[in-house]
């Protein structure tokens, strides 16, 4: 298999949820592409598919020596993206729907997004902060 395009398809094909939660947080068609189930079925059903598939062969879990040696095969690498792509995505447009049930204006939390985007936890973190600052509220 031809795992760089595998990667380029996986990287492109969340671009649109994003582009719809950061341009259009509000309209139907982000409603129906970015909080719908079509991301988590899709990509959930690619993950399971290489997670089948790439079971087996050498590392795991159990060790970072393992962990290591397993992040060396192209199928578990593009495994472990997908996991990345799903989840972000998962988390962008949470934050999204989020924002409107506590009146939150969009343009303040556009920056979290785009941390989401590149590095998850750090977009989290930086919404959670603009959340607690906007409402007070210490629970999700």
């Amino acid at each position: 298999m031809n795992w760089e395009l595998v990667f380029k398809i996986a990287n492109l094909s969340v671009l649109p949820a994003w582009l719809l939660l950061v341009f259009l947080p509000k309209h139907r068609i982000t409603k129906w592409v970015a909080h719908s189930y079509l991301y988590p079925i899709l990509l959930g059903a690619f993950y399971l598919y290489m997670l089948v598939t790439s079971f087996g062969g050498d590392g795991g879990m159990d060790s970072l020596a393992n962990l290591k040696l397993s992040f060396q095969r192209d199928e578990i690498l593009i495994l472990g993206w997908v996991h990345y792509l799903v989840f972000d995505l998962f988390i962008g447009a949470w934050i999204t729907r989020d924002t409107n049930a506590n009146s939150i204006k969009h343009l303040f939390i556009i920056p979290s997004l785009l941390l989401t985007l590149f590095a998850g936890p750090v977009g989290l973190l930086s919404y959670v902060l603009i959340r607690w600052y906007s409402t007070r509220k210490t629970t999700l």
